[in-house]
């Protein structure tokens, strides 16, 4: 990709081309730098917490277990991730701390990150402080079986998939603007693809989780009427 220069002369790779952006600073570490990182810790999340569902003695089938890993996962991406970015959003185009130079790479599927967009913000700040620890806390209600468990499945997978669908929604309105429209890395793997898994899994959790809470309602009212 190009660098464009903004309005105010900085030289910058975003979109729309003539976005300001006075205090950016270009990354120092690469794409695939930032992406081994992102994807070996999340293989790490995932395989630890395998590991540990899979012990002697769990009562965990394997969708089971693939949906309390999908939870690990998530709180790391949640609090960890997507929490740095609600804390330093208006310090990220300058800085080239590790965290920040891996939104600065987003941000070239979607720039409103990099310009700290109002809905970005507020939504991300929701995400990380709400659904990262509750990811997390899904993570331990699975493991030692309590009876809240799929109540946490449910409210989790609602507020991720309302997460999203207002996301992508926000940038459809504004005409995809703030992305190169079909590159194939920057939309269509960092801004669909990355953002679409919490379409898809979210929703059949949501699913997932009303077949389990009904079907306990269901033996209740059966056990209050005999």
């Amino acid at each position: 990709m190009m660098d464009a220069t903004s309005t105010a002369g900085v030289l910058h790779p975003y979109w729309p081309r003539d976005l300001l952006i006075p205090t950016y600073v270009a990354n120092d570490r690469s794409m695939s730098e930032i992406l081994a990182f992102l994807f070996s810790v999340s293989g790490v999340f995932l395989l630890v917490t395998w590991l540990i569902t899979g012990r002697k003695g769990s009562r965990l089938g394997t969708w089971r277990r693939l949906a309390v890993c999908w939870f690990a996962v998530c709180g790391f991406i949640h609090g960890v991730i997507e929490g740095w970015f609600s804390l330093y959003y208006d310090a990220i185009p300058g800085d080239q701390s590790f965290l920040s130079q891996l939104w600065k790479e987003y941000s070239k599927g979607d720039s409103r990150y990099i310009i700290a967009d109002n809905f970005t913000v507020c939504m991300e700040t929701v995400t990380a402080w709400l659904w990262g620890p509750f990811s997390f806390w899904a993570v331990f209600a699975f493991l030692t079986n309590k009876p809240y468990r799929f109540v946490l499945q449910l409210i989790i997978s609602i507020g991720q998939l309302y997460g999203v669908v207002l996301y992508f929604f926000t940038e459809h309105r504004d005409g995809y603007a703030h992305s190169e429209l079909g590159h194939p890395v920057y939309f269509w793997f960092y801004f669909v693809f990355m953002n679409v898994l919490w379409v898809v899994i979210p929703l059949v959790l949501v699913v997932d989780a009303c077949r389990q809470l009904s079907t306990a309602q269901a033996h209740t009212d059966k056990s209050k009427r005999n």
